[in-house]
């Protein structure tokens, strides 16, 4: 009697991933990121559009009826706070022409101050989780380590180089400028809505608190300076 042949195991052959090209994980990530910039980009824009729709006229802003001086300090502030909460998204786009036109006439703190707004959009606020380390010159960056080196470099470009003087200087100039509006302006006429311009959402929403009393604060010697 012929005996049974053993029977036959099957074998599994294991599947082995095909590795993804580094150019395929190149394009992938400059793809991220560019999708990344266009959401940002969307997104200040829809926020920048929603808040100039509820600026108030300018017209109205510059009526010169409506000027006339102070009888103290104490009006002069009570003034500011109104005016303020009435036309605070012009008086933020006044500071904003300020601080921009200060710029393009320093074209080289101009400069300085969009390499480094790219180098954190690049290095860091675009970056998505899977994007690869940070290499330079050799050596591996982490993401705290970027961000250190962001900080220290932004240190530097504000308070080492002329960018931080300039804009501290728009930034007082507009201000200034603001206060004596606020201070001069009557604001008997202004009526405020229930809902105050740029006091919702976005990234002006900050401004509602600090600022009014900052201005407040600084019309007093903003007036005396204009008296002398």
């Amino acid at each position: 009697m012929a005996s049974a042949s053993p029977p036959i195991l099957p074998i599994s052959v294991p599947h082995q991933s095909t590795p993804v090209p580094a150019a395929t994980a190149t394009a992938t990530e400059e793809a991220a990121q560019a999708s990344a910039l266009r959401n940002l980009l969307n997104n200040l824009s829809a926020t920048a559009s929603s808040a100039l729709s509820q600026r108030r006229p300018w017209s109205e802003l510059l009526d010169r009826s409506a000027f006339s001086k102070p009888e103290s300090i104490s009006d002069a502030t009570l003034r500011l706070r109104k005016n303020y909460s009435y036309f605070r998204l012009n008086y933020l786009l006044l500071v904003s022409a300020f601080l921009t036109l200060s710029l393009l006439t320093h074209p080289f703190s101009l400069l300085l101050l969009l390499s480094l707004l790219s180098a954190w959009l690049f290095l860091f606020l675009l970056r998505t989780p899977n994007s690869p380390p940070l290499v330079f010159l050799g050596r591996t960056y982490s993401d705290r380590e970027t961000l250190g080196i962001l900080i220290a470099l932004t240190a530097f470009v504000l308070f080492l180089t002329s960018v931080g003087s300039v804009i501290i200087s728009a930034l007082f100039v507009g201000v200034a400028v603001v206060c004596l509006h606020g201070a001069f302006r009557v604001p008997e006429d202004l009526f405020l809505d229930d809902q105050e311009p740029g006091a919702a959402t976005g990234f002006l929403s900050f401004l509602g608190g600090a600022a009014p009393s900052a201005a407040a604060s600084a019309a007093p010697a903003v007036l005396a300076a204009a008296r002398i």
